[in-house]
């Protein structure tokens, strides 16, 4: 973390032509003093915390049998994974040069576009009634590879920018993604030597996380105060908007493509590709960044899953309005 800092303590960042925040001069201060390191940390261990009992529930999800029918025909998570490393990571890189984002506000949103799928799409893939096999392995094959695709993405996008080269801190992010699958595990195995207790910890990981959201959230506003609200530009909020959306259109389009997937097997990849591990994005921004450079930033991905779902649910309610209004056809339809 000291070669971390050091790259951050230039005179090229937090000088007058400072490129941390490029929408207004009061944004580029410290932000991270305002918080107390005894603040800090608990907000770090929190958030620690929370990830490892989400991915134990996350874990408890998979399971070995379907996970292994799916690896023996890998067409539908062959062309996930496409959409998932694909369209994302690229879309964050074209929105943070067409917004022109400051230094660590292109390295929050890259970070949030290259993140593995998330477990909240497994629940907006059965809102769709899309293919639960599917998503749930498809889930679990992102997050196994994010341990190499999230940091060569990261590397290879931040050459798109003069001023990136040096700033994501690949180690530590390397270190925190094996961390995770730990948890992972144990959850599948929770799940395949004790099923009857999956269910339950599955249940109160999502419940944990929902309250830590809360309580972060609320903790950083009472230390950092209105610096918070930089997270909310116009520029920013714009992207957040952009990104899961573009997500669901091009995962569909990707999926219907290359080659044609059952029609519950494209929601599914439209769903899996547009959600991104959130609680995983934040809690690499806030403990591999140094407070003071990372600032109020790595509360981005809470404004992303915001929009994420939000339209997910758009998304699923004009779904089951068409379910219920298309006429009924004799014969299946190619589901």
């Amino acid at each position: 973390m000291e070669n971390t800092k050091d790259v951050f303590s230039g005179p090229h960042l937090w000088g007058n032509g400072s490129l941390f925040f490029n929408n207004t001069a009061a944004n580029s201060s410290s932000l991270g003093s305002l918080v107390s390191s005894e603040m800090d940390k608990a907000i770090n261990i929190i958030m620690i915390v929370v990830l490892f009992i989400t991915m134990v529930s996350m874990g408890c999800t998979m399971e070995v049998s379907k996970i292994k029918a799916h690896l023996v025909k890998p067409k539908g998570v062959a062309i996930a994974l496409v959409a998932q490393y694909g369209v994302m990571p690229l879309t964050a890189f074209c929105l943070a040069k067409a917004f022109q984002l400051g230094r660590m506000e292109a390295v929050s949103v890259l970070l949030c576009g290259c993140c593995p799928g998330g477990s909240l799409s497994n629940l907006l893939a059965l809102g769709l009634q899309g293919d639960m096999n599917l998503s749930i392995v498809m889930t679990t094959c992102s997050t196994v590879l994010a341990l190499g695709m999230m940091p060569l993405l990261l590397y290879l996008y931040c050459q798109g920018f003069s001023n990136l080269q040096d700033a994501v801190p690949y180690i530590d992010i390397i270190l925190a993604l094996v961390m995770i699958l730990i948890p992972c595990g144990v959850g599948i195995l929770i799940n395949y030597y004790r099923p009857q207790y999956a269910k339950y910890i599955t249940k109160v990981g999502l419940t944990i996380l929902m309250v830590a959201v809360v309580a972060v959230g609320v903790m950083y506003h009472v230390g950092m105060g209105h610096s918070v609200l930089a997270i909310l530009s116009p520029t920013l909020m714009t992207i957040a908007f952009l990104m899961p959306l573009i997500g669901y259109i091009f995962g569909y389009v990707v999926s219907w493509v290359f080659p044609p997937l059952l029609l519950r097997e494209q929601r599914t990849v439209a769903m899996e590709t547009g959600c991104q591990n959130i609680q995983l994005c934040t809690t690499i921004l806030k403990v591999a960044f140094p407070p003071e450079i990372i600032g109020p930033l790595f509360l981005f991905p809470l404004v992303y899953v915001t929009f994420q779902l939000t339209e997910a649910a758009v998304l699923i309610l004009v779904f089951r309005c068409y379910q219920l209004l298309k006429p009924k056809k004799k014969g299946k339809q190619r589901e």
